[in-house]
């Protein structure tokens, strides 16, 4: 198993998450652990465009720094979101489940 392999698996085994995902800067999903495809591909079309937003933002109060993590928090779900320079890592859980 690779680093990516385990580390997915890892972040997955938590208590509450529902969903990995690792999407490259074209909006392409490279790994999911959504069984099923549609999920994936509506959370990788949606999530990295609202990170350039936040990171645009960022940058525009202070263009010394950069955005790192988004967390995005609604009745349903929570989504944890690492913006890096090559891809953007998306982690969707179920925010009740974390907290009991």
């Amino acid at each position: 198993m690779s680093d990516i392999e385990s580390t997915l698996t890892r972040i997955q085994g938590h208590k509450g998450v529902i969903g990995v995902i690792i999407v490259n800067n074209q909006g392409v999903p490279l790994r999911s652990t959504f069984e099923h495809d549609a999920m994936t591909k509506q959370y990788a079309d949606l999530i990295p465009s609202l990170a350039d937003l936040a990171r645009n933002l960022v940058r525009d109060l202070d263009p010394q720094n950069d955005l790192e993590f988004l967390r995005i928090r609604s009745h349903k779900h929570e989504i944890m979101v690492a913006a890096k320079d090559d891809f953007v890592l998306l982690v969707i859980q179920d925010p009740n489940a974390a907290s009991t």
